[in-house]
């Protein structure tokens, strides 16, 4: 059974649905494309994730060089263990 909405009730609802898309734009900017922005943030994702893999790489190389811990090696270069 399906619980029935007055006309009035469902002419709110889309207004208030209305009103948010609106103020949801406001932030967002205007003009601007959403999917664009998202597309934008995925690629400077992925290019942060390939430097930080580079690193790591280059501080696990320098670990076995000097024959110590990559957590060690973190240790002695103040470097935080979070992204």
């Amino acid at each position: 059974m399906h619980a029935s909405i007055s006309k009035e009730n469902q002419r709110q609802k889309v207004a208030d649905l209305e009103a948010e898309i609106e103020r949801l734009q406001g932030e967002l900017g205007e003009g601007k494309d959403a999917e664009a922005i998202v597309k934008r943030h995925i690629k400077l994702l992925h290019d942060y994730n390939e430097v930080k893999d580079a690193a790591q790489t280059l501080i696990g190389r320098l670990a076995a060089w000097r024959e110590t811990t990559i957590r060690q090696i973190h240790k002695d270069y103040d470097l935080e263990d979070r992204d």
